[in-house]
């Protein structure tokens, strides 16, 4: 089980079924923390709070919020009004319409939660929908109302538990008007097949196999400042002739790809070899490419990332002690600074 804190407690509407619910956060943050410092001597910046009438602090309790009108007039807004919203929704998920997936544009698409079922009694019911979504192969379109608004959400079963989309309210997605370039530009089929080509050769790999490598970048050169080692050089860019024909730069990427994941070189996208396969004729699978060699350089690369990989999580995990302990050492020495008479 998810072993994290509900945001939102409330009921999932089902006609006149009622399914008490918890909403969980699916996703999280993975990006290196950062914090505000002075320059000069590394002080740690905060922002504070202050009243504009009074001049002074205010701590979180004291701080609630308010509308503010044309004319600068601030009106109260508490908690106990956004409770009296003459809504259905305000603790409600209301299923308003089942719909197929993909009529759902991406565009919409928002914040991803978990739904867990509330309270024992609600086990049954919360299984109900689940089935239902699955037999139908819909997703759930519901209206429901979070931070102070009432939003748009998609409702479809991840594994065994239904997970809610925040979705976008249609007229909040602009429409890409004079975004694309125009009709008269003309694509030859050469070019088409070499980009399917490339695509196959690109679609190797699966998306559980992508790094955040700037993460890790960050990472490196934080745990050099910290042992104090020489910080990373950067990688050479490559220097490339300027290619300006368009099959050619294709023609290249697929070599470049297939050479670089341990396939063969040569095949249908050769730069100087004969035309690629035409759209009705069957493509040799990408995987067929190069041959057992391919699977076993694969595997050695898997293998070395590995080793890699965990490295450089030992050698993160010393730098993050080293920084703790450093920390806590300057902390010391500018209270004791702090509890010197002046002279």
């Amino acid at each position: 089980m998810l072993h994290v804190r509900s945001i939102w407690n409330g009921v999932i509407s089902f006609g006149l079924v009622r399914i008490p619910i918890k909403l969980v956060n699916a996703t999280e943050s993975r990006a290196v923390p950062f914090r505000e410092i002075h320059t000069e001597d590394g002080g740690r910046i905060r922002h504070r709070k202050f009243c504009e009438l009074e001049d002074r602090e205010v701590t979180a309790r004291e701080i609630s919020r308010g509308y503010e009108e044309s004319d600068g007039t601030i009106i109260p807004i508490t908690d106990e009004d956004l409770s009296r919203l003459p809504i259905p929704t305000a603790k409600t998920i209301e299923i308003v319409t089942f719909v197929p997936e993909e009529q759902i544009d991406p565009l919409q698409m928002g914040a991803a939660y978990y739904l867990a079922a509330g309270r024992a009694p609600a086990a049954r019911p919360y299984a109900l929908l689940r089935e239902a979504l699955r037999r139908s192969n819909k997703v759930a379109v519901a209206k429901f109302a979070l931070r102070g608004r009432e939003r748009l959400g998609m409702l479809r079963v991840v594994g065994d538990t239904i997970a809610l989309h925040g979705l976008l309210w249609p007229d909040e997605v602009r429409a890409p008007d004079g975004l694309a370039p125009g009709a008269d530009v003309a694509v030859h089929d050469r070019e088409l097949d070499l980009a399917g080509a490339l695509m196959d050769a690109l679609g190797e790999v699966g998306l559980e196999g992508l790094r955040d490598e700037y993460r890790e970048a960050v990472e490196e050169v934080v745990a050099a400042k910290i042992s104090g080692e020489a910080l990373p050089e950067p990688p050479e860019p490559e220097r490339t002739g300027r290619i300006l024909d368009l099959v050619t730069a294709l023609e290249r990427s697929v070599q470049a790809v297939r050479e670089s994941r341990g396939g063969e070189a040569g095949g249908p996208a050769r730069a100087g070899g004969g035309r690629l396969p035409s759209r009705g004729t069957p493509r040799a699978a990408p995987e067929e490419t190069g041959g057992g060699k391919s699977t076993s350089a694969a595997k050695k690369k898997a293998a070395s990332k590995t080793a890699a990989g965990a490295g450089k999580d030992a050698k993160r995990a010393t730098a993050k002690r080293a920084a703790k302990k450093a920390h806590a050492q300057k902390t010391q020495e500018k209270r004791a600074a702090s509890r010197r008479p002046s002279v």
